[in-house]
């Protein structure tokens, strides 16, 4: 009989920690015991688990006492401090921040694409897991990159407003109310109006020109696929959407691939949906993607403008795929191969 585990969900009443409660229960994780951890700000609450409500409790230093597994969804600053002090506890640590995702020592993870990244653990208790954006892109260009080795991506995302916190989807849908009923419209999380409109602003702004979200699109791919060599340049831009990101990606390969070839080494990928008859108006969308866990792909097409070049249209849930799932999925890996 296996055996189950010790879980603890930090920040798990936010956004992205009750999706990760909620994934626990979905994929049936051997959970012996849920501790679910956030700031004194949750005094009071519970999170749903398995028919049951489970108080929050305040993240203290001793909130790990034998806790075998960690899910880390507190921002980066609560993640330098406290994954290292659940590390030493004896927890694997498995972080969503981008407070360790470069870290030499640190692997950074998408289980299709270097699972045997994992064990790298080891070296210091956690594991990283990757920018939302970066993961449904490197589901995508993986098994590409396999066949014809990708020399450059070129990628423009349009990222949903879950991805910065239930604040901004609340905003989102209150300045729509407002719009729509002739109120003054009020701005807390963006620096400009979301409703209606597309902010090409996604965290701060580098000293290149750059934003540090598309710097992480940059270098966490070629950290997770292993290969410095792929030149990556990205835009990245929040739009009114509630859930899921979509992103054009154009690439070069050194080896020609045609388009029917991509759709079928794609329809044969782990965690790919190949979503893509124009003349039937299939294709990718948000409200395609949300709640699931699949990377859907679509108008897989020549650029005509390169030698071998190819676009594809990819969009998946930023809160499942890009952040929850993944990590328990990490998880999952670690129970079967190492924590047996």
């Amino acid at each position: 009989m296996s055996r189950s585990y010790k879980v603890a969900v930090v920040g798990a009443t936010g956004a992205v920690g009750r999706q990760m409660v909620a994934c626990l229960e979905e994929r049936k994780f051997p959970v012996a015991e849920l501790v679910p951890l956030a700031s004194e700000r949750s005094i009071g609450k519970s999170v749903s688990f398995q028919g049951r409500e489970i108080p929050v409790q305040v993240l203290n230093q001793d909130s790990f006492a034998g806790v075998e597994i960690a899910l880390f969804s507190a921002g980066g600053s609560i993640s330098k401090e406290y994954a290292p002090i659940a590390a030493a506890a004896g927890a694997v640590v498995v972080d969503n921040s981008s407070a360790w995702r470069m870290d030499p020592e640190i692997p950074l993870v998408v289980p299709e694409v270097n699972p045997q990244d994992i064990g790298l653990y080891k070296k210091r208790g956690i594991i990283a897991n990757p920018n939302c954006s970066t993961i449904q892109m490197v589901v995508a260009l993986q098994p590409l990159h396999a066949a014809a080795r990708i020399k450059r991506v070129v990628v423009s995302t349009y990222q949903a407003v879950s991805g910065t916190g239930q604040k901004a989807v609340d905003e989102l849908s209150d300045q729509v109310r407002a719009l729509y009923n002739s109120q003054e419209v009020k701005k807390k999380v963006y620096p400009h109006r979301i409703a209606f409109n597309c902010l090409p602003h996604i965290d701060v702004f580098q000293d290149n020109g750059y934003t540090k979200e598309e710097m992480k699109m940059v270098l966490e791919t070629q950290k997770i696929m292993g290969d410095e060599s792929i030149r990556v340049t990205a835009t990245t831009v929040r739009v009114p959407v509630f859930y899921a990101h979509s992103e054009a990606v154009n690439l070069e390969t050194k080896k020609k691939l045609t388009p029917d070839e991509a759709r079928k080494i794609l329809s044969k990928a782990p965690g790919v949906k190949v979503v893509d008859d124009p003349a039937k108006n299939k294709y990718p969308m948000p409200l395609d993607a949300a709640g699931q866990d699949l990377t859907l792909v679509g108008r897989i097409r020549e650029d005509f403008s390169i030698k071998n070049g190819l676009n594809l249209w990819v969009v998946a849930d930023n809160l499942r795929k890009g952040a929850a799932t993944n990590a328990v999925q990490i998880a999952e890996i670690l129970i079967k191969e190492y924590l047996k």
